[in-house]
């Protein structure tokens, strides 16, 4: 089916304004505007909550060429605020497809712009840094009431955006795993964390975590962000993830407060993962800031000496490196591009963490391993 075009506008805070199309009418959305270098992944990061509030530039030239299916969201809702491309692809193709992604941003009605130097756009925003801005496809709006909105507008970090993208209920997470690439290129032991009780803590979690656990053989309970150190101890873990998420982790006091009791008074092993390592981080006393242009993509390399694993990223706020109490933190591993803190561990508590996600889907799946790391250091703790 062919889609009737509409003029539409991408204008940012700074008054930069680039014009297009879209599949969208009489659409208006204000988002803060960051841009993602990966080649695939267009599925994941729509529904990826880690996204809420914020307008997508994809870098990569044409999108949407495995159209859409019913395997690879990251959570049942689409959380980016738009999109902004260069193109999409018109005649998709993949033996998963069930939607094209065109007919699916029309039928979501998911604010959209192309047709747009998205090269020049996301070099723009390397270099004066995010900033709020608007997709506009409705010919009406007057730009000056937009400039006035988004002069108005409050930066993402004096929002707690975790709190409105968590559960609202505990609950039992039974889904299989049912992503081709591992299922064809891992052999995962299902009896391997048969029996272990984990608690995720969901700032924002991905399904690709919960469902990595999961063919384990992990009994895998998720709880909402603010859940208290009563509650969460109540369930007897084994072994507790902090997920990825949205925002700016120092607006996140109840979890940090609840993370730092855990770790003062259990032996509890705990596993960050991206918002989930800032908040570990932050309970044992260091500082964040935010990212000029943040860490979005899936070729970021995190290493250490002469070793290297191609991560995928995505966060606008990292550790402060010297904010770090060295009696209690080793860094492990470094993001290579810029040299700010990928992966630390305890000294002396079963608790580690990672900037990165290893639970990546499409890809890469350099860092898969820490899932069964994290088993083994629970048997290890529960022996002892």
């Amino acid at each position: 089916m062919i889609q009737k075009l509409h003029p539409a506008f991408i204008f940012l805070q700074d008054e930069t304004i680039h014009r297009g199309w879209s599949f969208i009418d009489s659409s208006v959305s204000f988002g803060e505007v960051v841009f993602n270098t990966g080649m695939t992944g267009y599925q994941e990061i729509m529904t990826d909550p880690s996204y809420a509030e914020q307008i997508i530039i994809f870098t990569y030239p044409e999108i949407g060429n495995t159209g859409i299916n019913h395997e690879d969201s990251e959570s049942n809702k689409i959380h980016i605020k738009g999109i902004v491309a260069k193109n999409f692809c018109l005649s998709p193709n993949s033996w998963k497809e069930n939607i094209s992604m065109i007919n699916f941003i029309s039928k979501n009605k998911i604010p959209n712009i192309f047709g747009i130097d998205t090269r020049a756009l996301t070099k723009h925003i390397r270099n004066k840094g995010v900033m709020n801005g608007c997709i506009c496809s409705n010919t009406s709006v007057d730009i000056e009431k937009i400039k006035n909105k988004l002069q108005n507008i409050s930066a993402i970090e004096n929002y707690d955006l975790a709190e409105e993208v968590t559960t609202k209920k505990i609950y039992h997470f039974s889904k299989s795993f049912t992503s081709n690439y591992l299922r064809l290129n891992y052999k995962t032991d299902s009896t391997y964390g048969h029996n272990l009780n984990i608690i995720v803590v969901d700032f924002g979690v991905k399904y690709s975590i919960l469902s990595r656990l999961s063919s384990y053989g992990c009994s895998v309970r998720v709880m909402p962000a603010k859940s208290t150190y009563k509650e969460i101890v109540s369930h007897h873990p084994d072994g507790i993830i902090l997920s990825n998420g949205p925002g700016d982790p120092s607006i996140a006091r109840c979890a940090i407060k609840t993370i730092k009791r855990i770790i003062e008074f259990t032996n509890i092993p705990i596993f960050g993962i991206c918002m989930g390592h800032q908040i570990i981080s932050l309970a044992l006393g260091c500082k964040t800031f935010k990212l000029r242009f943040g860490h979005r993509g899936i070729n970021h390399p995190s290493g250490m000496s002469k070793r290297a694993e191609m991560t995928s990223q995505n966060h606008g706020f990292a550790v402060k490196t010297d904010s770090l109490p060295n009696e209690v933190i080793k860094i492990t591993n470094l993001n290579l591009n810029d040299r700010t803190i990928s992966t630390i561990i305890h000294t002396s508590k079963p608790v580690f963490s990672v900037q990165y996600h290893p639970e990546s889907n499409p890809g890469p799946h350099d860092s898969d391993y820490l899932f069964k790391n994290f088993i083994n250091l629970i048997k290890k703790v529960k022996e002892a």
